[in-house]
C-alpha cells in the first residue's frame, strides 16, 4: 500500500528549500513580507492588497494590549509562578480570551453577518438605518445585547473605533459589516433610550468581516494581536515587576468565613 499523500499550500521542506503559500520562504518572504500581511495570506491563502493589510494591521494594533485586562494579569502571575514557562504564561493569558474580553470581535462579525445573510444590501443611509433599527428592536424584544454596543471604560466613545472607519474609507474598504454597525451607532438610542460607543473589539471585528476573513478565525485573529500583548506584558514584568504585589494584595488581605451551604 503507497503512503499517503497529504497536500498543504502551506509551509514544506526539501533538502535545500522552503516553499510557503508557493514562495521560496528565504528568497521571497523573508524581509520582503510584513508579519500582518502574512498572517492575512496564511489565513486566505490569497495576498491582500496594500489597504487590506493596512485594515487588518491596524485591527490587530487595536487590540494588541489594553492595560491590566484578567488576560495580562493572569499572564504576568502565571510567570510569577512558572518564570520557567513562558509558553504557559502566554497560554494562560490567551485562554481568557472570551465572550467578555477579544472574544467581542468574533461575536459581533458574526452577529453583523448573521443579519446581513439573504438580505439585499441597502444603498444609501435612510436604508442602513432602517435595517439597523429592526436589528435593535429584534435584540431587544428578545432581550439580548448587540455585540460590539456599550464599552465600561469609553462611555462617551471609544477612540479606536472612528479611528478604524476612517482607515477603512481611506482605503475603500467599509463594507456592508462596517456600514450596518455605524447604522446601529446612529438609530440605537432610539430603541434603548440612552446611547452607547460602539467599542473598537466590536468594530474590529466588522472591519475583519468586510475583509473577507473567515469568520471561525475573528477570535484567533484577536487572540494573535493580544500575544503580542502579552509578550510586551512579560517583558514589562521583567523589568518593574507587579504580579508578586497583585498576589500579595489578594493573599495578606483574605478573611477566613463559615460555608455558606445557600450561597
Amino acid at each position: 500500500m503507497a503512503d499517503p499523500v497529504y497536500e498543504t499550500a502551506l509551509g514544506a521542506s526539501t533538502k535545500d528549500k522552503i516553499t510557503l503559500l508557493g514562495q521560496d520562504l528565504a528568497e521571497d518572504v523573508m524581509g520582503t513580507v510584513g508579519f500582518g500581511e502574512l498572517a492575512f495570506w496564511l489565513a486566505t491563502q490569497r495576498r491582500p492588497s496594500k489597504g487590506e493589510t493596512r485594515v487588518f494591521e491596524a485591527v490587530l494594533a487595536a487590540l494588541a494590549d489594553h492595560g491590566f485586562t484578567p488576560t495580562a494579569i493572569v499572564t504576568r502571575l502565571t510567570y510569577l509562578s512558572a518564570p520557567d514557562s513562558v509558553q504557559g504564561a502566554l497560554a494562560a493569558g490567551l485562554l481568557g480570551g472570551g465572550s467578555r474580553f477579544l472574544g467581542v470581535t468574533e461575536d459581533c462579525g458574526r452577529f453583523l453577518h448573521d443579519v446581513l445573510t439573504g438580505v439585499e444590501p441597502p444603498t444609501d443611509q435612510a436604508g442602513w438605518d432602517a435595517l439597523a433599527l429592526e436589528t435593535v428592536e429584534k435584540r431587544r424584544a428578545e432581550r439580548k445585547f448587540v455585540p460590539g454596543l456599550g464599552h465600561h471604560v469609553h462611555k462617551d466613545g471609544d477612540p479606536r473605533t472612528p479611528r478604524l472607519f476612517a482607515i477603512a474609507d481611506a482605503e475603500g474598504l467599509r463594507g456592508p459589516h462596517l456600514e450596518l454597525f455605524a447604522a446601529i451607532g446612529r438609530v440605537h438610542p432610539r430603541v434603548l433610550g440612552k446611547t452607547l460607543p460602539l467599542n473598537g473589539a466590536g468594530v474590529c471585528g466588522a472591519a475583519l468581516a468586510d475583509l473577507g476573513l473567515p469568520l471561525e478565525l475573528l477570535r484567533g485573529f484577536a487572540l494573535l494581536a493580544r500575544t503580542a500583548g502579552l509578550i510586551g506584558q512579560l517583558a514589562e514584568e521583567l523589568r518593574h515587576p507587579v504580579a508578586n504585589d497583585i498576589f500579595l494584595s489578594v493573599d495578606l488581605n483574605n478573611r477566613s468565613v463559615p460555608p455558606d451551604p445557600h450561597a
